[in-house]
């Protein structure tokens, strides 16, 4: 399974919260105390393991600084799709903006675990059960996963089993919304931040279609060539869809090489069907009423444009919290104009919204 968005991995502190978020990641002994005071806890960064269907999944759970016995609010955190690690890079394809480990850091400043996981085909987990036949994973298979890391996260004993939360990026929002049904307890707030909010193979299409106008924008196909690429695409997406031999001819190189992963790859054919089947607004009516969700959307972000993301947002009618918040000017891995893929800076606009959500979970 490649990487769903073209670019996929939100990044982030902003420099006021930098030295904070430092002390927060500290390791140090659990117990520890800290300014001379035998009632405060130091903050700990720790690597930890669980198991689930036969495989060691490995993660890193961050516990703030905080007062002997006292319990906190805790989230789990997904990354987006592809061979996307715990702190939220894809080495293999030099993306390293340690994403999810700067989001911990954030919650960290307001009093708030998280826990993070290599998931299948990442980091220190590998492949695991899977590794012998990668062709043979779902998607039920990394939901089944995502909710071993939320009971592990669950039981540990500084966990107020109240404050629960998950927050997912990219495709791992609509995973949130999957845990979000399927564990118990139910969590408390969902964050979806730049969230798959379509059908797999339509936000594939509507990326090639995309890259397609670009192309002709820019002088690389007519007019007619674009047009004739966007119906065979459609098409392609029809024919694996309706479980039928897909026909690339007549596609331009480039645009066969962008579907290829998903409609061409017969190692990814049983992911790409299962996660298809998905619509992840109809997800989102199933939950609770009451939940705290937050969805961010930035006008930048061509993955998950605002055009598409109404039907997620109505859906969520039933919950509360800071809903859909827009963020101008910002990308899908929520950098602000002029800002490089790697950069580890998160839009203001972001660190608010963030912010906003976890409150009533701060101490």
């Amino acid at each position: 399974m490649r990487v769903l968005h073209r670019t996929v991995y939100l990044v982030a502190l902003t420099a006021a919260l930098s030295a904070s978020v430092t002390a927060c990641s500290s390791s140090g002994p659990s117990g520890a105390s800290t300014s001379g005071s035998s009632s405060q806890v130091a903050a700990t960064s720790r690597q930890v393991s669980f198991s689930v269907s036969g495989t060691t999944t490995y993660g890193t759970l961050d516990i703030p600084a905080h007062r002997a016995g006292q319990h906190l609010a805790a989230a789990l955190l997904l990354a987006g799709s592809g061979p996307t690690d715990r702190n939220g890079d894809d080495a293999a394809a030099s993306l390293e903006p340690h994403t999810l480990q700067l989001i911990a850091g954030v919650l960290a400043t307001m009093g708030i675990m998280t826990l993070r996981f290599d998931k299948y085909f990442s980091g220190q987990t590998g492949g695991g059960t899977f590794a012998s036949d990668p062709g043979s994973i779902t998607l039920a298979d990394y939901i089944s996963q995502a909710d071993a890391a939320y009971a592990f996260l669950g039981r540990q004993p500084q966990v107020a089993t109240k404050k629960l939360l998950v927050a997912g990026h990219s495709e791992g929002g609509m995973y949130a919304l999957l845990v979000a049904g399927s564990v118990s307890p139910r969590p408390a707030g969902l964050a979806l931040i730049e969230p798959q909010d379509e059908r797999l193979l339509s936000l594939i299409q509507l990326q090639t279609d995309e890259q397609i106008d670009a192309a002709v924008s820019q002088g690389t196909f007519t007019a007619a060539v674009g047009r004739q690429n966007a119906a065979g695409v459609q098409q392609a997406i029809a024919a694996f869809r309706a479980g039928q031999p897909v026909n690339t001819s007549g596609l331009a190189a480039g645009v066969v090489q962008l579907i290829a992963p998903e409609l061409l790859s017969t190692a990814n054919a049983r992911y790409v069907r299962s996660d298809d089947a998905v619509y992840p607004p109809s997800v989102a009516a199933k939950l609770p009423r009451g939940t705290r969700v937050l969805v961010t959307d930035g006008t930048a972000d061509t993955n998950v444009p605002l055009s598409t993301i109404k039907p997620l947002v109505s859906a969520l009618s039933g919950t509360s919290g800071p809903g859909l918040r827009v963020l101008t000017g910002v990308d899908h891995l929520l950098h602000g104009p002029g800002v490089a893929e790697n950069d580890q800076i998160l839009a203001p606009s972001a660190v608010t919204a963030l912010q906003a959500w976890a409150q009533p979970y701060a101490f």
